[in-house]
């Protein structure tokens, strides 16, 4: 018997938020059946817009935490159900996917958590052409879906689908940058690749060795690991200064979890910062605008070598439309997030290559054209970096911080003139940074001080955790600032 659900029923029932780029949640509540319902609704989507029709392919890959395989299973089935003709990569990076996706014309679809614990996964959902929007988001929550009778009790499929042949996107993706900067960009690099768990590590390594690097190959994991670039674990802050002095390191390359997020540290085993990283690429390959969140390294400004720079709120899918701006008036565009991932806009040339477009987030690009910069003039990756005003950001989170909490806190200290806001914001935060004098509500609430220092408060989009950005005109300032700043808002009153 089936039974017609909307999407909205479903996001309330099970708590599976559908938000930026997809779906996530905790891993009990992604029963088959739910995943199945946001597949499904994304697909009548595409259909409605010209990017699917039954019979058409539908590209689908997923990362290495253990429920991955599962929800992978119960979107095989909606897309069977749907008429579409699966194409199944297997265990790839997102962008690889995306980009075997966009190639072909053809929708696709990631199963992923990225950098989030491995209790918690989601589904991210790519249009033909591009990632999934905005509009696209809230097209998809208004469906109605039609489920046959293929569940039990507790949501989960009575019998999975056979596992399809895979088809290879790794290939078309390793190409892409081996291509493009040649077998000699990193000659005589000696280069770390810290594994852990992420779904692109030997993809990683295979790229950087096929550019001319001697590689290490460093900390491969079985066990899922939940590294986010935004806010480096102190475990890795330590292992990569030991791997860069154990091993003669002039660098080292990881990723978050779907290897969207590029994690780059330098010869001192200093994580580089992903804000930081974007404005080096954006630089190395000569693109004359840049689309980029409020919360990233405001470096982008004072450098003063792009035409334009647009900011935005935080999310791949604001980063792309303002992108897009830019693209449609003409300039050579690119777009990246705090995180790092990094959007290619428009082709790139350089000694007679090119560099197709890519629109969605990617970790491999920004680490390897900025490694290739550095190797090309002869420097290290702290000495390119010097190069660039000195703005310092860093970022940390509130975990277990319920998202209404974080949001009241915020509502609270917005709230009325502006006058009254800086007054209440000085109140607050001045014994940390001094007078408020400006702020921005683009995305959660960031103020400026006289001095130059930020601070940014923004609820997660995607977890019980509150976001802290802080920047200053020194690393350790940042930091510290940070740090006093989570401490500041740990021990607040709920309702203060």
């Amino acid at each position: 018997m089936t039974q017609t659900v909307a999407v909205t029923d479903v996001m309330a029932r099970s708590g599976v938020a559908f938000g930026t780029s997809g779906a996530r949640g905790l891993v009990t509540a992604m029963t088959d059946e739910v995943c199945f319902t946001y597949t499904c609704a994304f697909l009548q989507h595409m259909a409605k817009i010209g990017h699917f029709a039954p019979g058409s392919g539908v590209a689908i890959a997923g990362d290495l935490r253990p429920s991955t395989a599962r929800i992978m299973a119960a979107c095989r089935a909606a897309i069977a159900h749907m008429g579409g003709q699966l194409v199944d990569c297997g265990l790839v990076p997102s962008p690889a996917v995306a980009a075997f996706g966009f190639a072909r014309g053809i929708p696709s679809l990631m199963v992923t958590g990225s950098h989030i614990p491995d209790d918690r996964n989601g589904i991210k959902f790519n249009r033909a052409n591009g990632e999934v929007l905005k509009p696209d988001e809230a097209a998809i929550r208004a469906q109605n879906v039609v489920l046959p009778d293929l569940f039990d009790a507790v949501g989960m499929l009575r019998a999975a689908p056979a596992a399809p042949e895979i088809a290879d996107a790794a290939v078309p993706y390793v190409a892409r940058y081996l291509d493009f900067f040649g077998s000699e960009a990193l000659e005589g690099m000696k280069l770390g690749v810290y594994q852990h768990s992420a779904v692109g590590r030997d993809i990683l390594a295979q790229i950087v060795s096929g550019l001319g690097a001697e590689v290490v190959l460093l900390g491969r994991s079985e066990k899922f690991i939940p590294v986010d670039t935004e806010a480096v674990r102190p475990e890795d802050v330590e292992l990569a200064k030991l791997w860069v002095a154990q091993y003669g390191l002039d660098a080292i390359l990881s990723t978050d979890g779907d290897s969207d997020r590029p994690l780059l540290a330098d010869e001192n085993g200093t994580w580089m910062r992903g804000d930081v990283l974007g404005i080096l690429c954006a630089q190395a390959l000569k693109l004359e605008a840049v689309a980029t969140p409020v919360s990233s390294n405001t470096a982008l400004e004072a450098s003063q070598q792009f035409r334009e720079v647009r900011r935005t709120r935080i999310g791949s899918p604001f980063v792309i439309e303002a992108m897009d701006e830019l693209l449609a008036d003409g300039l050579a565009a690119c777009g990246y997030e705090a995180n790092g991932g990094f959007l290619l806009g428009t082709a790139a040339t350089a000694c007679g290559r090119t560099l197709a477009a890519l629109p969605t987030r990617d970790a491999v690009l920004p680490m390897v054209a900025v490694l290739a910069a550095a190797h090309a003039k002869g420097l290290s990756l702290s000495a390119l970096q010097a190069q660039l005003p000195q703005r310092y950001t860093h970022s940390d989170r509130l975990q277990g911080y319920p998202t209404e909490q974080s949001h009241a806190l915020i509502a609270r200290l917005e709230a009325g003139k502006d006058e009254a806001v800086l007054t209440r914001l000085t109140e607050l935060l001045g014994k940390l940074a001094g007078k408020a004098v400006t702020f921005d509500k683009t995305d959660g609430l960031r103020v400026t001080f006289a001095d130059g220092d930020i601070i940014h408060l923004r609820p997660s989009g995607n977890a019980p955790e509150l976001r802290v950005y802080t920047e200053s005109a020194t690393a350790s300032r940042a930091a510290s600032l940070n740090a006093q700043t989570l401490e500041l808002v740990r021990n607040l009153p709920a309702s203060a």
